[in-house]
């Protein structure tokens, strides 16, 4: 399993916010390539970005610093938030990304979905972030009508190889990861499909990393618990290997 340390971007500082809700925003450092090179140090090979004004938006203004995130650590490097047109992608592809992330427009724009995976291929993966069992859109601020099944199932058939998923309720808040949904998510749609997932929210422990890699998932995002200490990065990358 990959570990991909995660960075969240607003105003071009590194900052988590608690169950996805911007109100409760907390900073960590006004200088992202500096948190992306400790990474590196500690043996990471990918890296997850999120630009969370980008994800209310669907602008980019947090380029230049993933840019730089890209050029001075040099990851594999997935970025998401807010990735609503293919000019966004194409920006994000030149400048070296390897990875971009569709969110909300993968839900409620399947024509721009399925043309994005034509050009791009494997350089395309969705984020399917989940409230109450539904896909959540907007930045987690609205919850749509597709249950989460009837989303994967549309994802596939668009040709998605990669599913980030989310379960909100957890995100943020420490208190451990949804090792059910993510066994239920490997049995049903990975075995079944094909489809590799990264597990995100709430890996807040090494038990957390342990387990997940034991359901042989293709990859686990590390937040919160990297700023707060809760967990060693070198120490999850060994236990997920």
């Amino acid at each position: 399993m990959l570990i991909f340390p995660a960075i969240d971007l607003y105003e071009k500082k590194a900052v988590r916010l608690f169950k996805g809700d911007y109100n409760q925003m907390t900073v960590y450092s006004e200088n992202p390539p500096e948190i992306a090179l400790d990474f590196k140090k500690s043996g990471a090979t990918h890296i997850h970005v999120v630009d969370l004004e980008g994800a209310k938006s669907g602008q980019t203004p947090n380029f230049d610093v993933i840019r730089a995130i890209k050029r001075e650590a040099d990851l594999f490097t997935e970025v998401g938030g807010g990735i609503r047109s293919i000019e966004v992608i194409d920006k994000y592809i030149s400048a070296g990304i390897d990875r971009v992330i569709l969110g909300t427009v993968a839900v409620t724009d399947p024509d721009f979905t399925k043309e994005a995976v034509k050009r791009y291929g494997n350089k395309i993966a969705v984020g399917l972030d989940l409230k109450d069992g539904f896909a959540a859109i907007r930045g987690w601020t609205e919850k749509s009508a597709l249950t989460m099944d009837a989303a994967l199932l549309k994802m596939w058939g668009y040709g998605v190889e990669t599913v980030i998923c989310t379960d909100i309720s957890k995100d943020g808040a420490m208190k451990g990861t949804n090792v059910e949904l993510y066994a239920d998510l490997y049995e049903r749609f990975t075995k079944k499909f094909g489809i590799q997932f990264i597990a995100s929210g709430g890996v807040s422990s090494i038990d957390d990393v342990k387990a997940l890699a034991e359901l042989d998932m293709y990859g686990a995002i590390v937040g919160k618990a990297y700023y707060t200490g809760a967990i060693d990065i070198a120490e999850a990358i060994e236990v997920a290997r």
